[in-house]
């Protein structure tokens, strides 16, 4: 993916600070700055910030002053540092509920417009573990998607689905558009029930490249078998998502 440029921020960006007794600590009143434009999006996720050492310059402050700056967001998780990257604004975490919903549909309900890429798009016979999965024979023609979600330019989570023979028409531009369970709606699927499991594994060289994290990074994993009025699958899922931005959310009730 395309690195963003980074952004320089001219001394007038802080205005003036205050230097007199008393006043908060100078690695304070940069970071207040810098989290007020990034709560007013003047700063979005994804931006790339200049160097410690070039802003320490620019502003006319000391490196270590600067340093503390951005550690103190960083401990926030307004920023990341990121080898070969440098200092990145993130995207707020996403608070998901463990509904039968899904992700495109919960990240817009939250206010995160999302964006899809389709990695691959592909028909083709139901493996051992495909037809495992959607219950039916091996060799039964499947829908197989595999798909990036970001919020922003910032990568989420990395979808993978297969769907049963009725719903091998979907076309890879109504998922870039909408969410797959919309599509799966539009076409007259009504949800009923899922079987889910929620869990974590260590990303791969592939999952860390599409998601901007180092290999072996911990990911969030979700499971879904998802089933219609009927009782019929008509779709599974296998996810991994970003922890530092993504998260579920359930509600425990005593019995």
């Amino acid at each position: 993916m395309a690195r963003e440029p980074e952004t320089e921020l001219p001394a007038e960006f802080f205005g003036p600070l205050d230097r007199s007794p008393g006043a908060a600590p100078l690695y304070t009143q940069i970071a207040r700055k810098l989290e007020g434009a990034i709560a007013a999006g003047t700063l979005v996720a994804g931006t790339r910030l200049e160097n410690e050492v070039a802003m320490a310059k620019r502003i006319g402050l000391s490196r270590p002053t600067i340093r503390q700056a951005i550690q103190d967001l960083v401990d926030k998780g307004l920023l990341v540092r990121r080898r070969g990257i440098g200092t990145q604004v993130i995207q707020r975490p996403v608070a998901r509920p463990v509904d039968l919903t899904s992700l495109y549909e919960d990240l817009e309900k939250s206010g995160n417009p999302p964006s899809t890429v389709v990695l691959s798009h592909r028909v083709e016979a139901a493996d051992a573990e495909a037809a495992e999965h959607l219950g039916v024979p091996i060799g039964t023609p499947s829908l197989h998607l595999r798909r990036l979600r970001l919020v922003g330019s910032t990568p989420l989570a990395v979808l993978h689905n297969v769907l049963p023979a009725p719903f091998t028409d979907i076309t890879a531009d109504e998922l870039v558009s909408t969410g797959l369970y919309e599509t799966l709606r539009a076409r007259g699927v009504v949800f009923s029930v899922a079987q889910q499991r929620i869990g974590a594994k260590a990303a791969d060289s592939a999952e860390a490249e599409l998601l901007d994290i180092d290999t072996g990074s911990p990911l969030l994993t979700m499971n879904r078998t998802a089933l219609d009025h009927s009782g019929t699958i008509v779709e599974w899922g296998d996810h991994c998502y970003r922890p530092d931005l993504y998260s579920f959310e359930t509600t425990l009730v005593s019995r």
